[in-house]
This record gives C-alpha cells, structure tokens and sequence, in this order.
C-alpha cells in the first residue's frame, strides 16, 4: 500500500508518518531527507539537485521523482511505504503513477487552520549541531536554548518566522488545490482535521486505514477464489 500525506509545513506529516511506521511496518520516505542524503552523499542524482540548487532553482520534478523511485525499489518498501513532502505538483502525481502504477493508494490531507500552524512553527526551535526539534511551549529542552541531547545552541529557522511562514502558506495552497481535487475525483481521498494531539489525529488516520485493509483482504480473497 502506498500512503500519501499531504499538509502545509506545521500540520504533523512527519509526525504522523512515523506513527504509521511504527504500527504498520511501513518505510516513511521525506523527499527532503533522500534529497539531502542525495546531496551528502554525491550521487548523480544528488550533484544534479545541487548544481539547481546553487543555480537559484527549485529541484525539478524529475530530479525529484527520480530520488523517490530509487527510494521505492528499495527492499523495505516491498509490502509499501509513507510518501511525505511528495507529490508536490500534478506533474509529479503523474510521474508517481507512472513508476508505482500497481500499488494500493491512499491519500489523508491533514488539516490545520493557519493561526494554529503559525503559533506551531514560531515555537520550534532547532539544534545548530545535531538538528534536534524542540517547541518551546510543548517540547521545550531542559535548559533554556540547549540541547538535551548534545548540548549545542538551539535557533529558530529564517522560514519559522510569523511573516515567512504566512508566504509559505499562500505558496502551499495555490500549489495543492489541483492535486486535492484530482485526487478527491479519483475517489481516494481522506481530509483529517490536524489540531487534536499526535495520537488523536492518528486515531483518525488509523481508522480509514483498518477500512482500506479490509477492503483490500475481501478484494483479495475475492480474487483467489
């Protein structure tokens, strides 16, 4: 089965996508982190997201596609996976069905008002060494602006500011309403309201999930018969 999890920045895909991991044995792939690993790592693929990169470009759908593939050949993404941060674009929904074409779909739309997701994202402070993620209302260190884990300085980001992250938000919606609506037509769709805690919001997500599952086990058992 092949999940999808769309939101704007703050509304918990990661989150989520890890709790998905943990019950279901199911490989969360971040096209951030493939793409950063890419990059660190000097793959061909990784050279050429960087050279657009330092171009001043976003990376292109291909570029990114093409990380996502090599991800989803992988042996742990067999049974399928957790797609967060992907697809970002229609044309990227086109180059996604046309590598996994055969796989069980599922897409959940975490939703959470903007105020909310600005009040989240202002509170996240970030570990300059080891990249630990703290909020400070919610998650706060132990000591005021250090890491718990290895003691370097947290910072909040440039694009976890109030006013960066409102442009963020405005970027997100003019960009996802045609990918929400094609896939809502395509009748797999789920929108989950993102505001209660982590558990309460897998809850949510866990249930359309049990129903998928057992649609998909009498499809099978139909199939064999």
């Amino acid at each position: 089965m092949r999940i999808i999890l769309l939101g704007p920045p703050g509304s918990g895909k990661g989150t989520q996508g890890e709790m998905i991991f943990k019950k279901y044995h199911l490989p969360r792939i971040s096209t951030g982190d493939i793409l950063r690993e890419a990059i660190k790592k000097g793959t061909p693929l990784g050279r050429q997201a960087e050279a657009e990169m330092k171009a001043g470009h976003l990376v292109s759908d291909e570029i990114v596609a093409s990380l996502v593939a090599e991800r989803i050949r992988q042996a742990d993404c067999a049974r399928g996976y957790v797609l967060d941060g992907f697809p970002r674009t229609i044309n990227q929904v086109k180059l996604l069905e046309r590598m996994a074409d055969c796989q069980k779909e599922v897409v959940f739309e975490i939703y959470v008002p903007e105020e909310i997701i600005i009040e989240r994202l202002s509170h996240r402070r970030i570990c300059s060494s080891c990249g630990a993620v703290y909020n400070i209302v919610t998650s706060p260190p132990q000591r005021p602006d250090l890491c718990d884990l290895c003691g370097g300085r947290l910072i909040q980001r440039d694009d976890d500011r109030p006013e960066v992250i409102r442009e963020r938000l405005r970027i997100y919606e003019a960009e996802i309403k045609e990918i929400l609506d094609y896939y809502r037509e395509k009748g797999n769709f789920y929108r989950v309201e993102g505001t209660g805690s982590a558990e309460e919001v897998f809850e949510k997500i866990e249930s359309h999930l049990a129903s998928e599952l057992e649609e998909r086990s009498v499809q099978k058992g139909m199939a064999e018969r």
